[in-house]
Order: C-alpha cells, then structure tokens, then sequence
C-alpha cells in the first residue's frame, strides 16, 4: 500500500506540473520602483485627474511597453495616458473606454503576458523573471 501512495502522489505531481506549465502565467506585481501609492488604493481615474495615484498608474504602464510610448512620471492624466490606457485596456479584452477602475487597476498590476511589448531596446526585470521561472 505504501508503494502504491507513492507512485500516486508521483503522478499527481508530475500531472500538476505539467497543467502548470501549459497555462499562461500572469506576470508579477508592481515593481518596487512604481510606489507612489499602495497597491490597493485604486480610485477610478479620468482625464484631467492629477496625483500620486495617476503617476501610480504612469509607471504601471511603462514596464509593459506598448503604444502610444512611455509616459512622462508626471501625476497628470493627458491625451497620451487615455491612449496608453485604451491601449491596455483593448488588449486585456476589456472595453477601450479610458478610464481607470477596478479591471484596469487589476490588469495594471497584473497584465497578460500576451500584451507585454516592450520598448526597443528595454526589457522590464518584471518580465524577463516571469518568463524565465524555473519549472519542477
């Protein structure tokens, strides 16, 4: 009995491991360089808005690249940063409206592997572990 406890619990972790691997993986939290609040004060923010929340929201944005390019750490949500925003928001599949609330906040921190496009030549520490993860 003894042995056969052992080839089960073999089995389901070889099978756990695999099912691991074949998922997607979400990418890290904020990096330690975007502080300007905590990671659970996550107001809705509009154009015009201005603040440590909005520079929050900045820097999420510029570790995963995309388009339009980096924005400036300024705390003022511009044109540029509701086209970064909508940018984010269509390639989570969420509807591109511009505004940040609740899904926005959570791709932010989280964002899909699959939208991560860097800057030529930059690549955010954040992404390079989540893809470099060792498996067991």
């Amino acid at each position: 009995m003894r042995g056969s406890s052992w080839v089960t619990l073999g089995t389901t972790l070889c099978t756990a491991a695999a099912l691991g691997l074949a998922l997607p993986h979400g990418a890290v939290a904020a990096p330690a360089d975007c502080s300007y609040t905590p990671s659970t004060y996550r107001p809705t923010l509009t154009y015009g808005d201005t603040g440590p929340a909005v520079e929050q929201a900045q820097c999420l944005s510029n570790v995963w690249g995309g388009e339009p390019p980096k924005l400036a750490l300024d705390g003022v949500f511009d044109s540029a940063m509701v086209k970064k925003i909508e940018w984010i928001q269509g390639c989570h599949g969420l509807p591109p409206s511009g505004v940040i609330e609740g899904r926005t906040w959570h791709v932010l921190y989280r964002p899909a592997l699959d939208c991560y496009d860097p800057y030529k030549g930059e690549v955010p520490s954040a992404a390079i572990d989540s893809h470099n993860t060792p498996s067991h």
